[in-house]
């Protein structure tokens, strides 16, 4: 009902919600999808802007036998927080952190010999177990990875030392959201070519592993013991394409409540640059979030809307860096109301709902830039 939310003087009515749920049934449905292949869930980037470690205990909790991380730094955040699967480091990691690396047991990829080097040493110098490692080929990323014809002399290098393990072989493939180019295909086939040798070389590969999300639906044929999948497990197809390919569930919400309400006469003008003006008496809500917190400036000038007593309402004008104000018409909104701007609201028609990839299509950009944008001065708020 409009008024019964009252402000709460202390907390900035800001936050965003995540639905652990919607986490664990998306790994769920992409174990089955990929069975017996085993998931790695990605929870880069904070979880992809949903929260590291509550995801991944999500992930895990739903089946996921890997993490995976981009920094050595967010694999300590995992440890830290009382995480003990396996988490693999996505990089390489700086010699400087080959001891970290070792101390928190993680598995890095590795495609140097300094790297590999570095953290032979780092076992060496800590006195334990040998540390696995993945090796990182580059079929055609061009990111990062060893060039297909040094990859036999890396595996070689890694088995010469006593303090590593050769435990996985991986790639990445660049364009498996797109699902007729051929690319894809000449990535697999010299990834199978780097494969077939270092086994006749009688080098086991270990675990393999090439699918992000996008691969994992695409490329049954490439999901070999594992796949990594990020933007699915938070609910998000990885290309519009691709959206009906499995069932997923959004798992984040991005809401407000309205700060203040004031009617403004035609032709007046709102926010920074003028650019947007009344045709009639409106009431205007001002909303206390900006682009500070992942709102999208280019929404402003692209139809960015927000739901409000489960109606949708446009925003008028450019939004500023803490906050954003929609036209409500005549609407009886009041101070306290809920804005739903990412999800959808209770008492929201049948399909009313503000998606990700909406905000991406208006803005001319991906969904995954959209949810990695929600800012850190957005509280999370987990619903189990």
């Amino acid at each position: 009902m409009p008024g019964s939310h009252p402000l709460v003087e202390t907390q900035r009515p800001v936050w965003a919600e995540i639905d652990l749920e919607a986490i664990r049934a998306n790994v769920r449905t992409l174990h089955e999808l990929v069975a017996p292949a085993a998931v790695c869930a990605v929870v880069k980037a904070d979880g992809y802007g949903h929260g590291a470690a509550e995801c991944a205990r999500a992930a895990i909790d739903a089946g996921a036998a890997w993490l995976a991380v981009a920094l050595v730094e967010e694999g300590v955040e995992l440890r830290d927080a009382g995480i003990e699967a396996p988490i693999l480091v996505l990089s390489e990691p700086v010699a400087v952190l080959a001891d970290t690396v070792v101390a928190r047991r993680l598995t890095p990829v590795v495609y140097s010999e300094p790297g590999i080097d570095a953290l032979a040493d780092a076992v060496a110098a800590a006195g334990g177990d040998p540390l696995g490692v993945h090796l990182k080929v580059d079929t055609g990323m061009h990111r990062v990875g060893c060039d297909p014809a040094v990859a036999l002399d890396l595996a070689r290098h890694v088995v010469a030392h006593d303090e590593l393990r050769l435990t996985g072989v991986c790639t990445h493939l660049a364009v498996a959201d797109e699902p007729d180019n051929p690319y894809t295909d000449q990535q697999i086939e010299l990834f199978e070519a780097v494969l077939g040798l270092l086994r006749a070389r009688d080098i086991t590969p270990g675990l393999v592993h090439a699918c992000n999300t996008a691969g994992a639906i695409t490329a049954p044929e490439a999901r070999y013991d594992m796949v990594r999948v990020g933007i699915g497990v938070y609910g998000i197809p990885p290309a519009p394409a691709l959206s009906d390919a499995v069932h997923l569930l959004p798992a984040l919400s991005l809401k407000a409540r309205v700060s203040h309400v004031q009617t403004i006469a035609p032709g007046a003008r709102v926010s920074y640059g003028l650019r947007f003006e009344t045709e009639k008496e409106t009431r205007l809500a001002t909303v206390p979030i900006g682009y500070a917190d992942g709102v999208p400036r280019e929404l402003s000038h692209h139809g960015g809307e927000v739901l409000i007593h489960g109606r949708r309402f446009p925003i008028a004008g450019t939004v500023t860096m803490d906050q954003l104000m929609v036209d409500v018409g005549d609407e009886p909104v009041e101070i306290g109301d809920e804005v739903v701007l990412l999800g959808m609201q209770v008492e929201a028609d049948a399909g009313a709902q503000i998606t990700a990839q909406e905000w991406a299509d208006r803005c001319d950009t991906i969904p995954y830039t959209v949810v990695c944008g929600v800012g850190p001065r957005v509280p999370r708020r987990y619903l189990p």
